[in-house]
């Protein structure tokens, strides 16, 4: 199998809403496409923002993953949130998703990124064995959060 990572274009945003919107379902979160297919424009003409690439296998898109940047003093400059990493249901159990995080990493040097913060469900035991199986560690900080109006 032929994989590739390719970075967003505007004219994968229909794909990569359709698959955000399967990805969201998983938990049961909602998502309004019309909202999703803005920001998505706004990612890809902004590079500060972060950068997204669409995964392929044998020249099919078959998912997506999506780094979001952010300015640390503590880490003396930048680094990122894997926001999202998706791999269409079909796909999945084929290493794809092993692949797309040795991927991640080899762009920590090239996008000048010092650390990589995720996020993931508690009931998500296989994305935890996967994470920690390529390098991630459990954080000591708590993550919070404040919902502005």
């Amino acid at each position: 199998m032929n994989i590739a990572f390719k970075p967003f274009k505007t004219a994968d945003a229909p794909t990569v809403i359709t698959m955000m919107e399967q990805f969201y379902a998983i938990d049961g979160y909602p998502i309004d496409a019309a909202v999703s297919m803005g920001l998505f424009m706004e990612f890809t003409e902004n590079e500060s923002l972060g950068k997204g690439w669409t995964i392929t296998a044998d020249g099919v898109t078959v998912g997506y993953v999506i780094l979001t940047f952010v300015f640390s003093f503590e880490y003396a400059g930048r680094i990122a949130f894997l926001d999202e990493l998706f791999i269409s249901e079909s796909m999945r159990g084929k290493g794809l998703a092993k692949e797309a995080l040795e991927f991640i990493k080899t762009q920590t040097d090239l996008l000048s990124i010092k650390i990589i913060y995720l996020e993931i469900e508690p009931h998500n035991e296989s994305a935890r064995k996967l994470y920690l199986s390529k390098g991630f560690k459990n954080h000591k900080r708590g993550l919070m959060r404040y919902t502005a109006k």
